[in-house]
């Protein structure tokens, strides 16, 4: 079955997406030899951004029946615990936003359209990664540069408002230790004491500044502006 797309690498999806299914392996992403059952359990989410795109996971037996064990006996909501997994697909994507998750399944996800990655251990897949991209979502070419109109667009949305988010780090966990998390927990993120905020609009990096206190409120003092092949 087809693995990638003209428009997205759907092998580095899955490969984000497998560290974060719940497994007692180590899953890798590698070509899907059939299709998973059609009545096998999915949980679907659509991306939005300069790719449009619907993702979703197939669940094998192996992943269905650990799901359903939980922790401590209860059993966990698929599209709960898989959308860390989702979230780690989309970002390899591009840039998106992840929509709600909801269950399927795999006979209503897997299309002519779809693009599917079995996520196996040693004795074969444990779950599949199904993206399908949507009419009219794939990134197109960079147009022409037409400062005029472009510079009356622009006005014309002015008055928009953006939800600028300001992030002091990062850090990745397993699904278990997400699951465990208790107050007071402490979490190390990818980043010094001190070191610069990112601000992010749309998901897009536009900027760095420090943490100050303003009327006791946190505010940012930017420091950097980050021109737009910079962005990440």
């Amino acid at each position: 079955m087809s693995t990638t797309s003209p428009a997205v690498d759907t092998t580095a999806a899955a490969t984000a997406a497998a560290a974060l299914v719940p497994a007692d392996v180590p899953l890798q992403a590698a070509p899907a030899a059939d299709a998973p059952p059609a009545d096998a359990t999915a949980v679907v989410a659509g991306v939005v951004g300069r790719t449009s795109a619907d993702v979703a996971l197939v669940l094998g037996p192996q992943v269905a029946a650990a799901l359903a064990e939980g922790t401590d006996g209860a059993a966990l909501d698929p599209a709960a615990a898989l959308r860390p997994a989702l979230q780690a697909a989309a970002a390899a994507l591009g840039d998106g936003v992840l929509e709600p998750a909801r269950l399927s399944t795999a006979g209503q996800v897997v299309t002519p359209e779809s693009d599917v990655v079995a996520l196996s251990g040693p004795d074969g897949p444990r779950a599949w990664l199904v993206v399908r991209v949507r009419p009219g979502g794939a990134p197109a070419a960079p147009a022409p540069a037409v400062p005029t109109q472009r510079g009356a667009a622009l006005r014309a949305l002015y008055d928009v408002e953006l939800t600028l988010t300001a992030e002091i780090g990062r850090t990745r966990l397993p699904l278990r230790q997400v699951l465990d998390l208790t107050p007071g927990t402490v979490l190390e993120l990818d980043r010094a004491a001190g070191g610069p905020a990112d601000l992010v609009v749309n998901g897009r990096l536009i900027a760095r500044g420090e943490v100050v206190v303003v009327d006791e409120d946190f505010a940012i003092r930017v420091t950097e502006i980050v021109s737009a092949p910079d962005a990440v």
